[in-house]
């Protein structure tokens, strides 16, 4: 049965805001598919297992009138994140493949705006309504990993992606209401000064907003890739390493986006090994003038 068949007969009495799944093959004590269709409401969220239709887990949450989440598919555990709070930032992590509640990650001061699970579901990035800071963190431990400064003056936090490193991830991406796409090194962030952070923060009592401030997002950016307040969402494609002289690109990432407004852009980002950064918009189309171009030769 399919997602949409279940959904169309499942009487929930209110919008579904946000419809997930994912399809895994287990060999577990023989070879069998795992499917599994989260479907969040404004104050409830489900887990379906699809391969016979059963609830597996009804959860009353707190209002969540956008619907957010983070769903990992691909990982062992199909882990899914729910906002915990609408006063502050706390997100909680289930199991879905055998519905259990995990953790709670307390992440940020302010409400959650976003949410990102990194393809082997080992890390969750947030960003709060605020949107100053987008934080990473350790799912198994419920700790924080990196923090990264997004810039000074608040804005909404659109969308989060990871690379598709199946181990720990090489960047995280952004976009935010400002029209900006903002991109992070998680490998930097762990590096040496990182640790000169971690002597301020303990010399320093109470010291926590100012490690945050410090903390090198290895941060780059590129302006104007959407018109601000424009809702976006978008998709680390591929990050590729290049064994060249230090002149040449080391990091090129292949960045897909699309904005509220009907377009998709491809971006490639070139990374120095000094830590100069270039961009270049591959492909630019609408996708309402692509569908309705297809509907009229479907007519003809």
């Amino acid at each position: 049965m399919t997602c949409l068949n279940v959904a169309c007969q499942s009487n929930f009495g209110q919008g579904i805001l946000c419809i997930l799944s994912s399809q895994r093959f287990l060999f577990k004590k023989g070879c069998h598919i795992m499917c599994r269709l989260i479907v969040v409401l404004q104050d409830k969220t489900f887990i379906y297992d699809l391969n016979s239709s059963h609830i597996l887990e009804e959860i009353d949450t707190v209002h969540n009138s956008k619907g957010l989440c983070a769903f990992a598919p691909n990982s062992e555990w199909c882990y899914l994140a729910i906002p915990a709070s609408t006063s502050k930032g706390s997100a909680l992590v289930y199991e879905a493949s055998e519905p259990e509640l995990i953790c709670q990650i307390d992440a940020h001061q302010s409400p959650l705006a976003a949410m990102a699970f990194s393809s082997n579901g080992m890390y969750l990035a947030t960003a709060s309504e605020k949107g100053t800071m987008v934080r990473v963190h350790i799912v198994a431990q419920a700790t924080k990993s990196h923090s990264f400064r997004r810039g000074a003056y608040p804005s909404t936090i659109y969308s989060l992606s990871f690379g598709p490193s199946i181990e720990l991830p090489d960047v995280l991406v952004a976009t935010s209401s400002s029209g900006s796409l903002h991109m992070f090194f998680l490998d930097a962030a762990r590096n040496g000064r990182n640790q000169t952070n971690k002597l301020l923060g303990s010399i320093i009592p109470g010291s926590k907003a100012i490690t945050d401030a410090l903390d090198p997002a290895n941060h780059h950016v590129i302006h104007n890739v959407s018109p601000v307040e424009t809702k976006s969402c978008l998709a680390v494609h591929s990050v590729e390493y290049s064994q060249n002289s230090s002149k040449f690109a080391a990091v090129r990432t292949v960045i897909y986006m699309i904005t509220h407004d009907g377009y998709f852009r491809e971006y490639t980002i070139s990374t120095t090994k000094s830590n100069e950064s270039s961009w270049v918009l591959e492909r630019e189309f609408s996708l309402l003038d692509s569908t309705l171009k297809q509907n009229e030769h479907h007519k003809d």
